[in-house]
């Protein structure tokens, strides 16, 4: 099947054989695509590599034979965007939680979109802790695994803000103590509900569930991006010599 002008980012891309490339790309209308673009780091390429790199805007042709995709044709679609320092390393976290959290040839309009603007988002300055829990949330919901925010899950009440809340990844926000640990403000998950950015605290116990949730459907499994992250907050925190 051939695929033109496909809006495109890459993902993540290793070497393949002597000359080529091997891709993975969220596409809008295909999903997650493994891509094979050939010849692209020859001196003599048609296509170049650096067309290829990730957080950039692109429009693809491809030809989709089975599980894999060749590229034939790729040109940026928008301005470069710039992203260095803790916020490239919050795209490359981007970058993996679509990799693990989806399925090939899975599409979802919705979850591209939010990609792409969290991608602005980050670019333009938007706060990282916030920018990525609103990735999450709708990362989550793009896969079908929405949470569940605004009523306890035992009463079907509405969440109150001042109210303290254990979330169950199966069932959603439950009713706990305040001291509980991993205990969450309703407030908070009121405002990851409601899209409305909470304070610092806020952010750190959203993070810390976020985290369980993720895990949990990854089947126990850890993120590289974790673990880079806290190695580059932990340096950021020594004290100079």
């Amino acid at each position: 099947m051939r695929i033109e002008q496909q809006a495109a980012f890459v993902l993540h891309a290793r070497a393949y054989r002597e000359t080529s490339l091997l891709l993975e790309c969220l596409t809008r209308e295909h999903g997650r695509l493994g891509v094979v673009a050939r010849g692209v780091r020859g001196e003599r390429a048609r296509l170049r590599r650096a067309q290829l790199e990730p957080f950039q805007p692109l429009a693809m042709d491809l030809l989709l034979r089975g599980e894999m995709a060749t590229l034939t044709a790729v040109e940026a679609t928008g301005n470069t965007l710039r992203l260095t320092g803790d916020v490239s390393l919050a795209g490359l976290y981007l970058n993996e939680l679509v990799v693990r959290l989806t399925e090939r040839q899975d599409p979802s309009t919705a979850l591209f979109d939010a990609y792409a603007r969290t991608l602005q988002r980050l670019a333009a300055g938007a706060s990282l802790g916030w920018s990525l829990r609103r990735f999450e949330r709708d990362l989550l919901a793009a896969n079908g695994y929405a949470l569940q925010l605004g009523h306890d899950a035992d009463s079907g009440e509405p969440l109150s803000p001042e109210g303290s809340y254990r979330y169950r990844v199966e069932q959603g926000a439950v009713a706990c103590a305040a001291g509980h640990p991993g205990a969450l403000r309703g407030a908070d998950l009121l405002a990851l509900d409601r899209d409305v950015m909470p304070d610092n605290v806020g952010l750190k116990a959203l993070r810390d569930m976020m985290r369980e949730v993720i895990r949990f459907h990854l089947g126990g499994a850890e993120l590289r991006a974790w673990r880079v992250l806290s190695m580059a907050v932990s340096r950021r925190q020594e004290p100079e010599r």
